[in-house]
């Protein structure tokens, strides 16, 4: 869970909020209004273990990806910045975004082949808004790791339980798998990854 609080009432445009922005803090920009992300100590558990996990792959494989630590993905449309609990990056994509060099800011899917969102108790956002903003920007592949299983019962079922949703881009729209109860994570865009939902939940092998 990552606990969200609203900051400044006044709306602000993306380059605004990255003169604002403070170095070192969790701040998102949903369409002009900022976002403090405040992560609980579980949410950082399994984002860390995720980053590590790739971060081996992409070490042992000599895969050409790297996960940074604060970088922002824009939506080109909007003045909306998000920061992904685990976000991949396409170094060979890096000379055409416009704003990496400068801001550490993505706004082309290409660049992105995988990002992770650990599910906060502000769900929605994570399930409908980040899921359709996502998939605009065609990045290859979502996860939504529900460690809690709060999403709403439409997406999540009843009764609920965690869920690991993965979201392909097939065709320019998201095509979703499930997976719970101690299966093995399927993923297209690294299918090297070996992992359980209840390694993924629990934060450890």
């Amino acid at each position: 869970m990552m606990l969200q609080t609203q900051l400044k009432p006044q709306l602000m445009t993306f380059d605004e909020f990255l003169e604002w922005k403070p170095e070192n803090k969790c701040y998102e920009l949903h369409e002009g209004v900022i976002i403090e992300m405040q992560p609980t100590g579980k949410h950082e558990e399994i984002s860390g273990f995720l980053a590590v996990e790739f971060a081996l792959l992409f070490h042992q494989k000599k895969l050409p990806y790297f996960l940074p630590k604060q970088a922002l993905v824009k939506l080109l449309s909007k003045d909306t910045g998000y920061l992904p609990d685990v976000l991949i990056v396409d170094r060979n994509a890096l000379k055409d975004e416009p704003l990496w060099t400068k801001s550490s800011t993505l706004t082309k899917g290409k660049s992105i082949p995988l990002v992770i969102e650990v599910v906060s108790s502000n769900w929605r956002d994570d399930y409908l808004t980040k899921l359709k903003d996502y998939e605009e920007m065609g990045i290859n592949e979502y996860w939504l790791v529900d460690y809690l299983g709060i999403g709403g019962s439409r997406y999540i079922g009843k009764p609920k339980q965690p869920t690991i949703f993965i979201y392909q881009l097939i065709e320019d729209e998201y095509q979703v798998q499930y997976f719970r109860n101690n299966e093995q994570i399927k993923s297209l865009t690294f299918p090297e990854l070996n992992l359980t939902t209840d390694q993924i939940f629990q934060g450890e092998k």
